[in-house]
């Protein structure tokens, strides 16, 4: 057996992006992790609570591994915009509040932190832990290992790689730029770190003895066999994943990715604060202007999310983040099952 697939006691090495926001889905990790991959959810907006509740109606779905990811904060983020500064946010959000007859949001207390993530996560003790936008705490890697749970990092450039490894985790994404939704980028700016994928992976595999995972653009067994020839230990995909049967993405975000629309794609802070690849659509393009002065990470966030909820219920795909990879183009609707087999067969 391969070094992944012993490392996380599964059969093909496959992962499926953790989702978070709400296009995870229990039926989505379970099927893949049924088919022989690594089933994974992201949970980085909810609460400790939920996360506990995540954990136990994964195991119940479930008896193969599975994982969950978290987000690792950036010093100063928890710090909220002044009245006057959200004031601002939202007068550049305006007219699109008032086109979905949206009041203005206030401002938010702070979500659920880290610490109280991680501590209900490690009690829950899942079989996989992976982290997202840097390297956690070292007691909280050392409480993971004590309780069995495998633990992966995510990079995007070699230099991140090593960091992750030094930090004694048991493997690493190398997220190339190609990726959809959030790549984390910690050590430098974004700017600084798009790497694409393939030649992110053999810098990867040079620069660490762990097992590398790649990200970004793979969405067919063609994109799998590539990845492995250029030292990849497995891969990680999250926009073939995204257009499955039992995702879930709202049926507009699917439509989308199976469409003309999903050849092009672009960075946008203006869902989230942080950059993240999308589907270009009317907001996208109506407040591009605003891109430099949008609110930090979550703040931007909160701000947004009444007006992706009321346009995901409308079913208007012109104010929704489309999360997507530049692989969209060769996806297709299939379940999750299937789609995992045409990976590996």
């Amino acid at each position: 057996m391969a070094a992944l697939e012993h490392l996380l006691g599964i059969t093909h090495p496959i992962i499926q992006g953790p989702f978070g926001g709400g296009l995870s889905s229990v039926e989505l990790a379970g099927a893949v992790s049924d088919a022989g991959g690594l089933g994974s959810f992201g949970a980085h907006i909810m609460t400790a609570d939920e996360i506990t509740d995540l954990v136990a109606q994964l195991k119940r779905r479930t008896s193969r591994p599975f994982g969950v990811n978290l987000w690792v904060p950036i010093p100063g983020e928890e710090v909220p915009p002044t009245p006057l500064e959200w004031q601002g946010h939202v007068a550049r959000v305006a007219g699109v509040l008032a086109e979905l007859g949206l009041p203005e949001p206030e401002l938010p207390e702070a979500g659920p932190s880290f610490e109280s993530q991680i501590e209900s996560l490690l009690a829950a003790q899942p079989p996989v832990i992976s982290f997202v936008m840097g390297v956690p705490p070292a007691e909280v890697l050392a409480e993971a290992k004590a309780r069995g749970i495998r633990t992966i990092g995510t990079a995007t450039t070699s230099d991140e790689a090593v960091a992750v490894a030094e930090a004694g985790m048991d493997a690493v994404v190398a997220s190339g730029s190609d990726a959809g939704g959030h790549r984390g980028a910690f050590l430098r700016p974004v700017e600084e770190s798009l790497v694409g994928t393939f030649s992110l992976i053999p810098q990867v595999r040079d620069a660490v003895p762990i097992p590398v995972i790649a990200a970004g653009g793979i969405a067919d067994r063609r994109g799998v066999v590539a990845a492995m020839a250029l030292g990849a230990d497995g891969v990680q995909i999250g926009t073939g994943f995204l257009a499955t049967t039992e995702s879930g993405a709202s049926d507009v975000h699917k439509a989308a990715l199976l469409s003309e629309e999903a050849k092009v794609t672009v960075l946008t802070r203006l869902f989230s604060g942080r950059h993240a690849r999308a589907i270009p659509n009317r907001l996208i393009r109506e407040l591009a202007a605003a891109e430099a002065d949008v609110a930090p990470y979550p703040w931007q966030g909160h701000l947004m999310m009444p007006v992706r909820r009321a346009a995901g219920r409308e079913g208007r795909a012109d104010f929704v983040n489309l999360w997507s990879g530049q692989g969209a183009p060769l996806v297709r609707a299939q379940s999750a099952a299937d789609y995992l087999c045409s990976l590996v067969e």
